[in-house]
């Protein structure tokens, strides 16, 4: 019988992981609670959504990096969506929650590039900058400051806008696919294609579906009556 090993301790990296769920978590639960919509059911909802977040997240880490470290956020996000979507058809729920991941999704992604860069994925170019890490670009901390603003203009919108449901969703987007896809400029390793990175191919296209969205739908354009769930 083989004797038993202790478990790895865990590292900063690692706790940072962990508090970025853990925010996330808290975060979608306080707006769900504010939209009048912390159920049961959008607890599943959220749970659904988090498992297909870390496989997406693996599988376009995987996909892009042929198994190298770290974890793919647009991977984890199309990961997210479609398990939300079918979780929500399941249950037959048909009120928009895209503003509830929206806000979760920036808050833990602030904290988890952290984690990146504590454990030294995702990292950048060289440069010789006064704010380098070991002579590069510590593009996990660009990602970090990038998502934390993102953050806070989702809340002031929220408080002074009032958006119809999904608004916040569209302008988390909208914010989103640019500032990825300019630091992508300083990130290293990444598959080039046509000049620009498989990322940032996706983030052009996110963008146009966010503006397509943004203008179509109007959310900005009224002040809503939110229904009940």
């Amino acid at each position: 019988m083989k004797p038993l090993t202790a478990l790895p301790p865990l590292t900063s990296a690692s706790w940072a992981y962990g508090l970025a769920y853990l925010l996330g978590v808290l975060t979608f639960c306080l707006f769900a609670k504010k939209r009048r919509l912390l159920t049961e059911g959008m607890g599943f909802v959220m749970m659904t959504g988090l498992v297909g977040g870390l496989v997406g997240a693996n599988l376009g880490q995987f996909l892009a990096t042929s198994g190298g470290p770290g974890k793919s956020v647009l991977g984890g996000i199309v990961g997210g969506y479609l398990a939300v979507m079918l979780a929500k058809k399941r249950l037959g729920l048909v009120r928009p929650t895209g503003d509830l991941f929206a806000v979760a999704l920036m808050a833990g992604e602030a904290v988890g590039r952290w984690g990146c860069f504590l454990g030294g994925c995702c990292g950048g170019r060289e440069c010789t900058l006064p704010w380098a890490t070991a002579g590069h670009h510590p593009t996990q901390l660009y990602l970090s400051a990038a998502c934390a603003v993102i953050f806070i203009a989702l809340l002031l919108a929220e408080k002074w806008r009032k958006p119809a449901e999904n608004g916040l969703w569209y302008l988390q987007g909208v914010l989103y696919c640019p500032a990825r896809f300019v630091i992508e400029f300083f990130r290293s390793g990444a598959d080039h294609h046509a000049g620009l990175s498989t990322a940032q191919w996706v983030c052009l296209m996110g963008f146009a579906f966010f503006i397509y969205k943004l203008v179509k739908e109007k959310p900005f354009a009224t002040v809503p009556k939110l229904p009940l769930p």
